[in-house]
């Protein structure tokens, strides 16, 4: 998932361009992209949509960003969307890990209702600052958390922290990463506002991919062949995660623990991190599956 495409709820004519675009994952939004007059609207358009032909026969990540749980829109929204092919639920501003398992266990009442066999995941959105200071509680808070999302721009707004600092990026990117791995999860990327700025979108994702980050959030199509770019293995790490990978097998069958790949000292975390660049290569077609 190097790259999600944001989608307005209230826009059901881009629906089948982002499925078409190449953004690995599609968001579609219920929050902040939403109105509050047209909240209803909008629920209503993205669960028509997800009942659809179109979206039963995407290959695409589908994901549905609802409105918080202290509005009176979330129950509405985890029941309306909470439907075979989303894969993941993307829940805005939990504040405690009660928080997070009230939401799990919503959209384990609307699965039920609407008949979906595969359990949605959550990805949760660290945007506050009772978020960040939790975030390794969040983690772990239920088994549905498949990742954690950094949304610098509410977490650093009503703060007063200007969105590019670049030491509190890197402080929050950090922060919000080591909390995922300590859950053994996944951290994704904050959305980057200003869309004419393509060296700043680069910049920053690169900064999430060296810190380990899976990918980044997209708000404008321009925005995905970039993100795309920076999170691809690199044909080097690809060639590389090979040798370690063939490496770690003929080691396992002599039982060495340790040794040296390409002129670098190698052992188990650099194994599961090669296996891990191997598997993305292979499922974006750059290697054999």
């Amino acid at each position: 998932m190097r790259s999600k495409l944001f989608v307005p709820g209230t826009r059901p004519e881009l629906f089948a361009k982002a499925l078409a675009g190449e953004a690995d994952a599609i968001s579609l939004d219920l929050e902040d992209a939403v109105s509050e007059p047209r909240k209803d609207e909008a629920r209503e358009t993205v669960r028509r949509f997800l009942e659809g032909g179109e979206a039963a026969s995407s290959r695409k990540t589908l994901i549905v960003r609802v409105n918080a749980m202290d509005t009176p829109h979330f129950e509405k929204d985890i029941a309306a969307v909470a439907r075979t092919g989303v894969y993941l639920i993307n829940l805005p501003k939990p504040q405690s890990p009660a928080h997070v398992r009230t939401a799990a266990d919503a959209i384990e009442r609307a699965e039920r209702a609407n008949g979906v066999q595969a359990p949605i995941g959550l990805l949760l959105n660290i945007e506050t600052p009772a978020a960040l200071r939790m975030a390794a509680e969040l983690a772990v808070a239920h088994p549905r958390v498949a990742g954690l999302q950094l949304g610098l721009g509410d977490l650093f707004e009503p703060l007063g922290i200007a969105r590019r600092e670049p030491s509190a990026i890197r402080h929050a990117m950090f922060a919000v990463r080591i909390a995922a791995g300590e859950a053994g999860l996944y951290a994704y990327d904050s959305a980057f506002a200003d869309i004419r700025d393509a060296e700043g979108f680069r910049a920053e994702a690169k900064l999430a991919r060296d810190l380990g980050f899976l990918g980044k959030t997209c708000i404008h199509p321009s925005q995905i062949a970039i993100a795309n770019e920076v999170f691809r293995p690199t044909d080097e790490e690809i060639a590389h995660a090979r040798n370690v990978v063939e490496a770690a097998r003929e080691a396992d069958a002599r039982g060495v623990g340790a040794y040296v790949v390409d002129g670098k000292m190698i052992d188990i975390p650099f194994v599961i991190r090669a296996r891990a660049i191997v598997e993305s290569a292979r499922s974006l077609g750059l290697l054999p599956s």
